[in-house]
């Protein structure tokens, strides 16, 4: 991609101004909203400077090239070459800095699994795919917290959702929202045929206190003994906390020992629904195309089937296959997965930065 000498002088002297104004401003709020300016502009700047700079080198050692010293211009042949090879990637790296992004991409993350078609078969996927996600969690060095649990009669989950904290636990995890389809013989098949079941996967960006505010007359909050399998996971107390925000309806629980805690913990979980809402809507209002794209979060559709008779798993979204089911169930593999997810956002993103070029 060929990116425009003028677009990239303009940003770089944007950045240089939001400078100069941080260091004149008194203003408290000024310089919170500058700082916050300058520092998502830092690291595009010094991209966007060092390609400057290797242009500007290639377009001398043209010049040596054509210049009459034979000596020099096969010195300068060569470090061309050498410049012009690095030159693309140097500006794809750019342009990906410059692409449309999510600004929740840093962001930690609020997962949510729940059983869907298939029973107590469909529970027991849940399970395997939230194990999946708290392994591939540990992998990445991201924290992970329980929030609410509701365990399945066979084991595995009806629902269970978790906080992950991590940088850029979002910007990987989003790409997981959907449903998910299992084709397998489940454990309680007697016959050996292969049942079909389903689970959904919804991943939140967790927000700030600034950027969600919830009235104390919208929400309605209840506490109740939580219900459980069974065993020493079963709470005694009226501990659990319900959540319903009354004008959308969201409801949101946890059920750890602490009311205090589950009390905060359904706060924070009902901050990451309607910022979710929010999102949401916003994206439908930017792209009547949404729900095609990668990564657009619609968990009414089918994303991925995890095929074992046959050791694949199948991404729909992209028409990936791979064949190394265990180790992707296992968490391990799964990084090859997203790669190829996100490879494919940014392809898209690209596209739509050399759209707005012309």
């Amino acid at each position: 991609m060929q990116l425009p000498q003028a677009k990239l002088d303009q940003l770089l002297d944007r950045f240089h101004e939001v400078e100069s104004r941080m260091s004149a401003a008194s203003d408290g709020q000024e310089i919170v909203r500058l700082g916050k300016e300058h520092a998502e502009l830092r690291p595009v700047a010094e991209a966007v400077a060092a390609l400057s700079r290797a242009r500007a080198e290639s377009a001398e050692l043209e010049e040596m090239v054509e210049a009459g010293d034979p000596e020099m211009a096969a010195l300068a042949r060569a470090e061309l070459n050498a410049l012009s090879d690095a030159l693309p990637e140097r500006e794809r790296a750019v342009a990906l800095l410059l692409a449309p992004k999510d600004k929740d991409e840093n962001a930690s993350a609020i997962l949510e699994v729940r059983a869907g078609t298939g029973g107590d078969e469909a529970a027991l996927f849940a399970g395997d795919l939230f194990r999946m996600y708290q392994r591939y969690a540990a992998l990445q060095g991201w924290k992970v917290e329980i929030d609410d649990v509701s365990e399945g009669e066979m084991g595995g989950y009806k629902e269970i959702t978790a906080s992950i904290t991590g940088d850029g636990v979002f910007g990987r995890m989003k790409f997981e929202s959907g449903v998910h389809r299992v084709q397998r013989v489940p454990a309680t098949e007697t016959q050996g045929r292969i049942h079909t079941s389903a689970a959904t996967v919804a991943v939140l960006p967790e927000v700030e206190d600034v950027e969600i505010e919830i009235n104390d007359a919208d929400i309605r909050i209840d506490t109740y003994r939580s219900s459980g399998a069974g065993g020493q996971h079963v709470n005694k107390t009226d501990s659990a906390v319900r959540i319903t925000h009354l004008p959308t309806g969201v409801v949101v629980t946890s059920s750890e020992k602490s009311q205090h805690q589950n009390r905060a913990k359904a706060m924070k979980n009902l901050k990451a629904k309607l910022y979710d809402l929010q999102r949401n809507a916003l994206d439908a209002e930017r792209s009547q195309t949404r729900k095609d794209q990668v990564g657009s979060g619609d968990r009414s559709e089918r994303i991925r089937t995890y095929n074992y008779p046959q050791g694949r798993v199948s991404d729909h979204r992209i028409n990936l296959t791979l064949y190394n089911l265990p180790k992707i169930i296992e968490g391990d593999g799964l990084d090859e997965m997203i790669n190829a997810l996100i490879a494919d956002d940014q392809a898209a993103r690209l596209a739509q930065l050399e759209e707005s070029f012309g």
